[in-house]
């Protein structure tokens, strides 16, 4: 990670050029971190490109004198997507949350069979919205440059056919352990996936025992990743 974006804060705008701070996010900056006018910090787009920018009185500026010209950080490699069926309470939050901060790629809310929590119309869309506020706080605190993508909800059989490559299901008992040559991996409710929902998918086991629906996610991932380290 370069230096600069280690030690400064990192935020997300939609015109690196012509930057424009959220009122939250000036307030996260100015209130929580107590910068200052001539603070330094980080503007990124959320699609690997970033320069770095001060704080002004009023907003920020570009830097034109401390490598102001835009950087842009390469795709991560091995490209990881976990999906999970949403869980109670704010445990769905965490789980997008961690899953951020991990480097997951893309992250996908799914409907099976057992799934306890269902979300109507109404209530999804301001389930995603807020699900992606996380994911972009997270990756702003975490300095990923790369924002998630976040989808869903989706019933489970319209995630096998999306076209996006091999999934395998997080099954207790399997033949074999998920490893960092997996890249997408279903992790199921607290009730498992049914006989049906099994059907025609590869399956593996975490580590552990039997894992809450949360923590399998965060054990997979974790696994995932840790082949863009080796």
């Amino acid at each position: 990670m370069d230096e600069y974006l280690r030690r400064n804060p990192l935020v997300f705008v939609d015109d690196l050029g012509l930057p424009q701070v959220t009122e939250h996010d000036w307030r996260h900056l100015t209130r929580s971190l107590r910068l200052r006018p001539g603070a330094p910090i980080a503007l990124g787009d959320g699609a690997g490109t970033w320069r770095p920018a001060t704080i002004t009185v009023d907003g920020i500026e570009v830097d034109g004198d401390v490598g102001g010209d835009c950087r842009h950080d390469p795709p991560r490699a091995g490209t990881t997507m976990v999906a999970f069926s949403p869980v109670k309470g704010d445990r769905t939050e965490w789980v997008v949350q961690k899953l951020t901060e991990l480097g997951v790629d893309r992250i996908v809310v799914i409907e099976t069979e057992r799934s306890v929590v269902r979300w109507d119309q109404k209530r999804r869309t301001q389930k995603m919205a807020k699900l992606g506020a996380v994911a972009r706080e997270a990756a702003m605190q975490c300095r990923s440059l790369w924002l998630p993508q976040i989808d869903g909800p989706l019933p489970l059989i319209d995630l096998q056919a999306d076209g996006a490559g091999q999934w395998v299901m997080a099954e207790p008992g399997s033949h074999r352990l998920v490893t960092s040559d997996d890249r997408q991996i279903i992790i199921g409710p607290e009730g498992g996936f049914t006989p049906a929902e099994l059907a025609g998918y590869d399956t593996v086991a975490l580590p552990g025992n039997i894992l809450r629906a949360e923590t399998a996610a965060l054990a997979a991932a974790t696994v995932m990743v840790s082949g863009r380290f080796s």
